[in-house]
């Protein structure tokens, strides 16, 4: 039950977008076993005055960077989120095309009880 936003530069197309949605989805299917059709994520698209990015830790990012955070049920082991970082970063160097250098993710681990996924109940606890 993975949430992720996306936040990166207004001004690409659809096709660009849409690439995006589809990595991200793969690799969560892929590393983390996610269930068919688990897609709840969301693009933010930012006005360069209002989108920043530096090339700290000695990785030389361009303004292509895509920020992807993604936040997982506590469950989630080292070597998964290692596998799912791999693996978004190979999906979207293919397709779109991103570099690795410009993808920037941050997972959150949320306990279960912390989950509402509609009609006001606590599915997960």
């Amino acid at each position: 039950m993975p949430f992720i936003h996306i936040s990166m530069r207004a001004g690409k197309p659809d096709a660009f977008r849409q690439a995006i949605l589809d990595g991200l989805y793969r690799a969560m299917r892929e590393a983390l076993a996610v269930p068919e059709d688990d897609q709840f994520m969301v693009i933010h698209e930012h006005d360069p005055s209002n989108f920043r990015t530096g090339n700290a830790f000695g990785v030389s990012r361009s303004d292509d960077v895509v920020y992807i955070d993604i936040t997982v049920f506590a469950s989630r082991t080292a070597e998964q989120k290692k596998a799912l970082y791999q693996r978004i970063a190979a999906l979207l160097g293919d397709e779109p095309g991103v570099r690795p250098e410009d993808i920037f993710i941050v997972v959150h681990d949320a306990p279960a009880e912390n989950w509402s996924v509609g009609n006001g109940l606590r599915q997960f606890a």
